[in-house]
């Protein structure tokens, strides 16, 4: 993607400053620009950096992210693990490796409660969902959620 530059006459109309004064930044080093030949040009991203301003995306907006908490109720410790397990290792395959999904799962003894934390692409998080439900609504004897309370 190309980045405008600005030349200084225009950086100082923006700026409401005089000429001299946007020369003098640059001199300075307060204000980055690029000499070609007799002129300086000065970038977008620079120009925003020296005002203190972020850029406003006008072109297409970059890749949505999901936050997902969900929690276990009725799970000991074994079977928090194997359910960590389980997110972990789906997590880390078949997905893109430029957007990984990230899963964190902390279980409370006392309450005998799991959440599970998914941070990652909407799709990919879907389909973790998807896989989750599946194991916990199975009754196929891989979670079993009968908690003792000895």
């Amino acid at each position: 993607m190309k980045e405008d530059m600005y030349s200084v006459e225009q950086v100082a109309d923006r700026l409401d400053l005089h000429v001299r004064t946007v020369r003098g930044y640059i001199r300075s080093g307060r204000l980055r620009a690029v000499r070609i030949g007799k002129q300086y040009r000065i970038s977008a991203s620079d120009l925003d950096a020296f005002t203190g301003q972020t850029r406003t995306a006008t072109t297409t907006a970059g890749p949505a992210e999901v936050s997902s908490i969900m929690q276990v109720d009725g799970v000991d410790r074994a079977a928090a693990d194997r359910l960590g397990t389980l997110m972990l290792a789906s997590a880390n395959t078949g997905h893109d490796p430029a957007n990984p999904l990230r899963v964190q799962t902390v279980h409370d003894e006392e309450r005998h409660r799991l959440k599970i934390i998914i941070l990652g692409d909407p799709a990919a998080t879907a389909e973790l969902l998807h896989l989750l439900d599946a194991v916990l609504n199975a009754d196929n004897g891989l979670f079993d959620r009968e908690v003792n309370d000895a």
